[in-house]
């Protein structure tokens, strides 16, 4: 039996914020590792018997740093799946069912959120093992977490009569909503309740049989949606409007409430989807004092406390259970019990016009990155690196100058009808409306500094005559 993971890396994580923000969400930050989740989802079962290349799913925003992640840990994708809105995990299963079907008729497919910590993976692949069993009767298998405790923070998963055979599973009896604290204990109680994973394993011909039986307008979109994709680079887009069309549902409530057939497989696999803070504290390595510290980090009677430093020195002194989290915009500051309410400083963001809940000051780009280092009335000056072999857009600005000083590196610069060779402690000068580009035709990275002066600064001020990244 061939398995193929499928790596679902939408959503925002904002529980998460100010770490994760919208242009650089929970799933692509090292949180717990010096990985990424994304990587160490992929990771999780490379090499194992039957398992082969993942499949990602992810939004359009987020297709170059998920490629380049892929890249740097060895791994070579069956393919990038763009999702040109968010439709919930139903649909995007969907489009990645038909996908596989394409390569292969019978594809297992074991569907995996980029975002989630698994302690005990040779208990995680042993699970899937019994899944894939299952899965080839033509069952669609969800993983239930054996619980811990009473969490309510989790949906809970009410098993029933054992599956006959040699797969350690069990029909599933019912889904239940996020309980409160005294249902969460009888469910603990009753030992037949496990936590809700959302992480599923099942024929991609048999998800697409039973999405077409109880959500007949979803599959149509998404059979659409795939018909009419096409390749960008090394992405597959899809037809936008056909996908954007989809109901927006999760895999519960459209297939796994309604199937006949699901079955849940016990997991007790140290497993955390890593919802907010206090759920990041619990799954790293504490200090005697119960203290999980990042970054450059002083710590004086403290105890039970989340502090994490981005960009500077962090001091926390005689506190007890505080999560604080700095960037190099943004600091958050709460109660590990009040750290739900982080969501709520996000809203707020939004409705106020601001900018910190969707980027860093550190933005990056296919050929690079730049970071915002000082802005004022009439002129903005970033620090950027671009990647050897690295080509920004051949492009002009309406409303903004740019000087260019070359700190390290080569920088070949295309200025009208002029290219010139620059390199450390050079510099040059591009007028408003001047057609340009920057290439690092070098094996280093590229490092300028570059000053932007006019009456309008934003990022929005280009014109874009040729692209290699096929950007618009």
């Amino acid at each position: 039996m061939k398995i193929y993971p499928v790596i679902l890396s939408g959503g925002a994580g904002t529980r998460l914020w100010p770490l994760s923000r919208a242009a650089l969400p929970k799933q692509l930050l090292p949180l717990v590792s010096e990985q990424t989740m994304l990587q160490e989802t992929a990771l999780r079962l490379a090499g194992r018997p039957g398992v082969m290349a993942p499949l990602v799913v992810c939004g359009n925003e987020h297709r170059f740093l998920v490629a380049e992640q892929m890249r740097e840990i060895g791994i070579e994708p069956l393919g990038i799946l763009l999702e040109p809105v968010g439709r919930n995990t139903a649909p995007a299963v969907a489009v990645a069912a038909h996908y596989l079907i394409a390569t292969d008729p019978d594809a297992l497919m074991l569907v995996l959120p980029a975002d989630h910590v698994i302690k005990n993976v040779d208990a995680f692949y042993a699970a899937v093992e019994q899944a894939a069993v299952l899965a080839a009767e033509g069952k669609l298998a969800t993983f239930g977490i054996v619980p811990t405790g009473p969490e309510t923070g989790y949906g809970y998963i009410q098993s029933g009569k054992a599956i006959a055979g040699g797969a350690n599973g069990y029909a599933v009896d019912r889904f239940v909503e996020k309980p409160d604290l005294e249902t969460a204990k009888g469910f603990v109680a009753a030992g037949n309740f496990f936590w809700n994973s959302g992480m599923f394993l099942f024929r991609a011909e048999r998800y697409l049989a039973e999405l077409k039986e109880f959500q007949p307008a979803m599959a149509a979109a998404c059979d659409a949606a795939i018909k009419g994709d096409y390749r960008d680079l090394d992405f597959c887009r899809l037809d936008e409007a056909a996908f954007a069309s989809a109901p927006s549902d999760s895999i519960d409530y459209a297939v796994m409430e309604h199937t006949r057939d699901a079955v849940v497989v016990p997991a007790d696999i140290g497993w955390n989807d890593v919802g907010s803070w206090s759920a990041l504290h619990e799954v790293q390595t504490a200090d005697a004092q119960g203290n999980v510290a990042r970054g450059d980090v002083y710590l004086d009677n403290v105890s039970g406390s989340l502090v994490r430093a981005e960009s500077r020195i962090v001091a926390v002194v005689g506190v007890q259970d505080l999560v604080v989290v700095e960037t190099n915009d943004a600091v958050l500051v709460a109660h590990k019990d009040q750290v739900q309410r982080v969501k709520q400083i996000v809203d707020h963001l939004k409705t106020q016009g601001r900018t910190e809940h969707l980027h860093h000051t550190k933005v990056y780009r296919p050929w690079g990155c730049y970071e915002g280092i000082d802005l004022g009335d009439r002129f903005q000056v970033k620090r950027i690196t671009v990647n050897p072999g690295g080509k920004l857009s051949l492009q002009m600005h309406h409303h903004r100058a740019e000087h260019w000083i070359v700190v390290s590196g080569t920088a070949s610069v295309t200025c009208g009808d002029k290219v010139t060779l620059l390199t450390e402690n050079e510099s040059t000068y591009i007028p408003i409306g001047m057609t340009h580009r920057l290439e690092n035709p070098g094996k280093l990275p590229l490092h300028l500094i570059e000053v932007q002066s006019g009456s309008y600064l934003g990022e929005d001020d280009i014109v874009r005559f040729e692209d290699v990244y096929q950007r618009a």
